[in-house]
């Protein structure tokens, strides 16, 4: 494309820059703007991505029709099939009436899906068949409903550890990203650093009717040779900062730095502790159900393994008391002491016990009277300890259940169904899912 077009874009869209990278990314979204294919737009949070699907929808045959921008990552999880795709009257609590989604409303047009990779697994299967056939069913209804749309997605999310984390849906990605457009983050733009402080600064000079700041050569210098995480929006924010703030509109080196953070302490800010990066075994927590259900797995298996370590503990305690304490060795104490208690002061032994043969040098001892407890003691041949349940109801062997989330949800479910004898309003309501959702989990674990 002519520089001269792609500089006429720029100014119509307000998009500020002349790096190769910059003009490149404008120049396809020029040249796949009059057809009908699928873009996915990345780049990192705060390059100005939704600038381009704006220029594609301008400059294609869908010009006329509507254009709707829907961030994903800010409609919840429970609601964002019926934001996207619909609703029938009666399809979950408040749902008072039939209500169309924006793929109904920008029939027609383009629909921007802003931050895509956050979308839920069950709704990325619903775009990919929006995206292969062009159907979709609302909420609630079983009518095959139809649309004709042009889809621009964007995000910032990187597809290939989220798809190998299983977070994204591979095929679906590949559909997204028939035509790819890479917006480059602001530090591959160091000539663009000064030209967008500059423009940020008239603005706001405008806006707060105040003498616009200046740069001088080595503020420009730290400028251009900052990492800006946060790219232009980042830039922004500082320039709007620096104007309010400052009476003195000459910026130092020494006046910027302040307001620059500082890349050093990095590591200190504020992070989600289960988040990228942080958490083992390629885990990842995408809504509270199954936090709450990796939390209730962690329990158990904490149990069962105090369980198993008991039992190791019993085990090894009634081994000692085997081989140290046999009540034949110990024969000889019992009858050059009379007083003990005989039965009382068997130590602890193995259910069944070994019969020794050489207890020949043992003489009869009916002559011995033990106080009070036993008359007459026989020549021992064999001891036999019979202990009963209960003395042994800590050492059963226990042995870890892997139960998936299914079992967990079908478990959940009949107790709760048991806790209200059956009726299934006040079971939904005690699990927070609607009586439509409950029905059909009912069905598919067979709990009818």
């Amino acid at each position: 494309m002519v520089k001269s077009d792609i500089q006429n874009i720029k100014l119509r869209f307000g998009i500020i820059g002349n790096t190769e990278g910059l003009n490149r990314a404008i120049d396809i979204a020029m040249q796949v703007a009059p057809t009908d294919l699928s873009v996915l737009v990345t780049g990192e949070s705060g390059v100005g991505k939704e600038s381009f699907p704006q220029i594609i929808h301008q400059f294609s045959r869908r010009k006329h029709g509507p254009y709707i921008a829907v961030n994903c990552g800010a409609i919840p999880e429970g609601t964002i099939d019926s934001e996207l795709f619909g609703h029938e009257k009666g399809a979950f609590t408040g749902a008072i009436s039939d209500r169309n989604g924006y793929f109904a409303e920008a029939n027609g047009g383009t629909i921007f899906l802003d931050e895509v990779g956050e979308l839920p697994l069950s709704t990325q299967a619903r775009l990919l068949r929006v995206l292969e056939s062009g159907e979709y069913i609302k909420v609630g209804s079983s009518k095959v409903q139809k649309t004709d749309v042009r889809i621009v997605a964007a995000t910032n999310v990187n597809f290939a550890d989220a798809i190998a984390e299983g977070r994204f849906r591979e095929d679906l990605y590949y559909r997204l990203n028939t035509v790819p457009i890479k917006v480059p983050p602001l530090r591959e733009r160091p000539d663009d650093i000064a030209l967008l402080f500059r423009k940020f600064a008239a603005d706001f000079a405008e806006k707060y009717r105040m003498p616009s700041i200046q740069l001088n050569e080595q503020a420009k210098r730290m400028l251009v040779e900052y990492p800006w995480p946060g790219n232009i929006r980042q830039l922004k924010n500082i320039t709007e900062q620096i104007s309010i703030i400052e009476t003195n509109r000459d910026i130092t080196p020494e006046i910027l730095s302040t307001y620059l953070p500082d890349m050093g302490n990095s590591s200190r800010l504020p992070a989600f502790v289960g988040g990228k990066g942080a958490h083992s075994g390629n885990k990842s927590f995408e809504s509270e159900r199954e936090i709450l259900y990796q939390v209730l797995f962690d329990m158990r298996r904490d149990v069962t393994e105090l369980k198993k370590l008991v039992h190791e503990i019993m085990t090894e305690r009634e081994s000692a008391g085997h081989h140290v304490s046999h009540p034949v060795d110990n024969a000889s104490h019992f009858l050059q002491n009379p007083t003990l208690d005989v039965i009382s002061d068997v130590p602890m032994v193995m259910p069944q016990v070994q019969q020794y043969q050489q207890v020949s040098q043992i003489q009869p001892v009916s002559q011995i009277q033990p106080v009070n407890k036993v008359s007459s003691i026989t020549p021992v041949s064999n001891v036999s300890v019979k202990h009963t349940d209960s003395d042994y109801q800590d050492t059963e062997v226990y042995v870890e259940e892997n139960l998936s989330l299914d079992d967990v949800e079908k478990e959940m479910i009949k107790k709760a169904l048991e806790r209200h004898n059956g009726k299934r309003k006040n079971a939904a309501n005690d699990l927070k899912i609607s009586e439509r959702t409950l029905y059909r989990k009912i069905k598919e674990y067979g709990l009818e």
